[in-house]
This record gives structure tokens, C-alpha cells and sequence, in this order.
């Protein structure tokens, strides 16, 4: 009995938790790894654009509860998605037309590039905050949890709890969903093949009659989803503040490097790598540890490797442990 308490425990504040978070993070860095590898240039804005792209979700959902909407146990963002979709994608397609593509006719140089997006990212942050403020915003309704503590534990009998919310149900449904529209759309597709061979070699692509243009804009099109449904989808399970989403910036750009920056995949697993570390490390293990000790070997303290307000930092040393050893990654993508 115990050691099933224990393997609840490791569920209910690991496994579940890890693998909603990895999905969004996983989301995320595939909009990352997208704009490296057909783009060529890393874009530092990706965090704040998932910013803007749940704002926008955010303010709709507000509108359509004003107006008695919703969608009875589902939260009602999922009907403002798209409107949220499209606010990003408009925003990145000017943002395109206006900064990006003077420096891409340019032929200028990635880092400048990148330096340009980091300022870009500055211009959006400011621009949600100024928006929508810089306190942490609740936009979840329906229900809380598929199967709640209390329920689990009356029809189990065991005394740990195994909690399922409804996020992360959700999270990890849409995320497969996503993921497997993705990889259709890139495989099966002509605009996607285009865009696959656009990426391997862009002299033969544009011999091949491709039109660049078009291929910037479906990638930035393919972005704008990608970072606003992951934005909302970790806005729902945790919570929404400018902030914070400045600060996914690194687990991101970690889950891409670690998997291979351009490489899909990669940025799938290197995702749940980053999730499953972060969670690992930060647990306090001493809840499981009770259920497979004998009490005098039981431990006191949290047995907790690092604080929660450090988990970033988890981040941080995979990336520099990855760039360092292996810098094309788990699934060899563009050396860094």
C-alpha cells in the first residue's frame, strides 16, 4: 500500500505536472526552432509574443463571459483562441513587413537580427503590460479538475490523492493535437515541403520557384499559433503575468538547444527534457520517501535539491552543460 501511495505522490506532484508543462514548453519552442531553421535568425520576441497572443485570448474571454458565454466545464479561452491567434499573427506580419524583412533584403548578418528581436521584445512587453497591466490575470472558468484529491482517495482508499486538472488535460490533448497538425502540414503539404526545402537550402529553393515571401509568411502565420496557444495554455494552468512569460524565454530557448535548434523533434523532447528537470529538481522529495523508508531512516528535512524561485536556473546549467558538449543537440540540429 505504501508503495502505491508513493508511486499517487510521484504522479500527483511530478509526472502530471512535468508532462503539462513539458507540452508547453514543448509548443513554444517549436515557434522558436521554426523561425531558426527557415528564418535563420533566433528570435528573442517569441516570449513576448506568446505575452501578446494570451492577452488578446484573455480580453475576448472577458467579453464573451460579460455576454454569459461559455462553455460549461471547458474554459470559455478556448472559444477566444482564435481571435487571439489572429491578434498575434497580425502583429508578427507587420512586425515582419516593417523591421524583419529590411534586414533579410539586406542579407544582414543573424546577430543583427537577433539584436534587432531583442528590441522588438522590449517594444512588446511594454506594449502588454500597458495593455492589460502587470498583475497576475485569472481568465479560468469551468471546472477545476477532472478528478479531484477527494474523490480519488474515496474511491481508491489509499491516502495520497492523485489530482487531474482540467488544464492540464486540456494542455496535453491540444498539445498532441497541435503537434500532429504540424507535422502533417510539413509533410504532407506542398506549402510545407516548400517550406522544409526553403530551410535545407535556400539558393536551390529559390531556383525551384519558390516564393520566399510567402514562405516567411506562413512560418510567421504557423508562429503566431504555436506561441499564442502555448501562452494561453500555460496562462490557464498557472496563471498570466507580462512578466513571467519574459522569463519562459530561457526554458524555451533551452528545450530548442537541448533537442537541436531546427530540428521539430528535438524541440519536442528537448521540451519535456527541460520540464522534467525543472520539476525533478525542485520537488520536495521527502512526501514519496516516507512511503518507502523504514521510519528510522525517514527523512527530516524537505530533501528538495533547489528552491521553486530558482527552477530557471535548472534551465540555465542544461543549457550550458548542452551547448558546451553537444551543441547541436539530442537530434543533431544547426550547431549554435
Amino acid at each position: 500500500m505504501d508503495i502505491l501511495n508513493a508511486i499517487v505522490a510521484l504522479l500527483n506532484f511530478v509526472v502530471i505536472p512535468g508532462a503539462a508543462y513539458g507540452a508547453q514548453l514543448a509548443l513554444g519552442a517549436l515557434g522558436v526552432t521554426l523561425v531558426y531553421g527557415i528564418l535563420r535568425f533566433s528570435n528573442f520576441a517569441h516570449g513576448d509574443t506568446m505575452a501578446f497572443g494570451t492577452m488578446a485570448t484573455i480580453l475576448i474571454t472577458w467579453w464573451l463571459q460579460s455576454m454569459g458565454v461559455s462553455l460549461g466545464p471547458l474554459p470559455t479561452a478556448l472559444l477566444a483562441l482564435p481571435f487571439g491567434i489572429l491578434a498575434a499573427a497580425l502583429l508578427l506580419l507587420a512586425t515582419d513587413r516593417g523591421i524583419y524583412r529590411f534586414y533579410r533584403q539586406r542579407k544582414a548578418v543573424p546577430v543583427i537580427i537577433v539584436i534587432v528581436s531583442t528590441g522588438v521584445m522590449f517594444i512588446y512587453n511594454g506594449l502588454v503590460r500597458f495593455i492589460i497591466g502587470v498583475e497576475d490575470q485569472n481568465f479560468l472558468d469551468g471546472e477545476r479538475f477532472i478528478i479531484s484529491a477527494r474523490d480519488f482517495k474515496s474511491m481508491t482508499g489509499l491516502d495520497e490523492g492523485l489530482a487531474l486538472k482540467t488544464t492540464q488535460g486540456i494542455t496535453i490533448v491540444v498539445a498532441v493535437i497541435v503537434v500532429a497538425v504540424l507535422f502533417w502540414f510539413l509533410n504532407k503539404t506542398r506549402t510545407g515541403k516548400s517550406m522544409r526545402a526553403f530551410s535545407d537550402n535556400e539558393d536551390l529553393a529559390l531556383l525551384s520557384g519558390i516564393n520566399p515571401e510567402r514562405v516567411v509568411m506562413v512560418t510567421w502565420l504557423i508562429v503566431a499559433a504555436l506561441a499564442t496557444i502555448a501562452g494561453v495554455l500555460y496562462g490557464l494552468d498557472k496563471s498570466f503575468k507580462p512578466f513571467t512569460y519574459f522569463q519562459l524565454l530561457l526554458p524555451i530557448f533551452a528545450s530548442a538547444i537541448v533537442g537541436g535548434l531546427g530540428n521539430p523533434l528535438g524541440a519536442i523532447a528537448g521540451g519535456f527534457v527541460i520540464a522534467f528537470s525543472e520539476v525533478t529538481v525542485t520537488y520536495a522529495w521527502k512526501k514519496v520517501l516516507i512511503y518507502l523508508m523504514p521510519e528510522s531512516l525517514e527523512p527530516s528535512g524537505l530533501v528538495q535539491l533547489m528552491g521553486t524561485d530558482y527552477k530557471f536556473a535548472v534551465s540555465f546549467a542544461i543549457l550550458v552543460i548542452v551547448l558546451l558538449f553537444k551543441p547541436t543537440g539530442l537530434f543533431k540540429g544547426q550547431s549554435v
